[in-house]
């Protein structure tokens, strides 16, 4: 990777001390990915790193991509498009936007050409016809699918799995994924990998990542956890949103109630309910997405 496509990754891990850890002697650990930039954060980032070095072997000059109105995936390419000097389009998810959505201006401030279509169009973002036709429209274009999960993501994935220290478990947010596939490609077979859902009836993605991790099919060290999305992605119980609050009031880590926190507030129940054994000693990845808050505010969700 040509050194005009690199960032300088933050990496920082954060201990969580508590009372309910210390009854339970168990160890928790945040890698906190959210630090590695202040815009091109969390997995994001980690899904982009090789992708863009891919883009840059192939000669092209544009990214493209897909998204909903207040995706993470899009201000991230927003804003590597703008650190980077790329020129950035994105398929929104239509038919109407909000010209006052946080993400999408900012998107916008960062130069991100915005191509709105209606749902009908948007459900063919990943059949290959409508995929060749964008290609024809976009000759230079870079196309990375919707949240940027494809085998290039995973490398950025394993990577991160591979730079952690020692640990029995590794526990993530899962949407598309690709985060909880490269994790389980990048981890010794003596780590349990757990990814926590933040959608309904997620029970389809543990094809999905059978699909992209080549390990997954042949270890048993891994399982996603399907009954904590409370309420379906991108929404939140008060109680999960006060679980937040008190997380970044008490330790200093400020979670989202999508993504990290649903992955935090289920980490603390199954803790409580002796889902680990004593002495076990848990990493979590904060995936980042804290531009998040802007939208649910801007919608008076928070």
């Amino acid at each position: 990777m040509s050194k005009q496509l690199k960032i300088k990754e933050n990496n920082y891990i954060q201990k969580i001390d508590s009372q309910l850890l210390k009854n339970k002697n168990i160890s928790v650990s945040i890698q906190r990915d959210d630090l590695i930039h202040p815009l091109i954060s969390g997995n994001k980032w980690r899904k982009l790193k090789y992708n863009l070095a891919n883009m840059q072997k192939l000669g092209k000059t544009e990214l493209l991509t897909f998204g909903g109105a207040f995706s993470n995936h899009i201000h991230a390419c927003a804003a590597a498009g703008k650190e980077f000097g790329l020129t950035t389009h994105a398929i929104i998810r239509g038919p109407e936007l909000d010209s006052n959505n946080p993400t999408l201006e900012f998107a916008k401030q960062c130069g991100m050409k915005l191509h709105v279509v209606n749902r009908i169009e948007y459900r063919r973002r990943n059949d290959d016809d409508y995929l060749k036709s964008l290609q024809a429209r976009f000759p230079n274009a870079y196309i990375l699918p919707e949240g940027g999960t494809n085998s290039f993501a995973l490398l950025g994935c394993a990577e991160l799995a591979k730079s952690l220290p020692k640990h029995d478990y590794l526990i993530c947010p899962t949407g598309s994924g690709g985060t909880l596939a490269g994790l389980i490609e990048g981890s010794e077979e003596t780590t349990q990998i757990i990814g926590v859902a933040v959608l309904k009836q997620a029970d389809y993605l543990k094809k999905e990542v059978g699909k992209l991790s080549n390990k997954a099919d042949k270890q048993n060290n891994w399982q996603l956890l399907t009954d904590f999305h409370d309420g379906g992605y991108g929404k939140f119980t008060p109680e999960l949103w006060q679980f937040c609050q008190k997380m970044s009031d008490e330790h200093q880590l400020p979670l989202e109630p999508i993504y990290s926190g649903k992955m935090m507030y289920a980490l603390w129940q199954l803790i409580e309910k002796d889902f680990f054994p004593t002495g076990s000693k848990i990493m979590a990845i904060h995936t980042g997405g804290m531009q998040g808050l802007n939208g649910l505010r801007y919608r008076g969700l928070i």
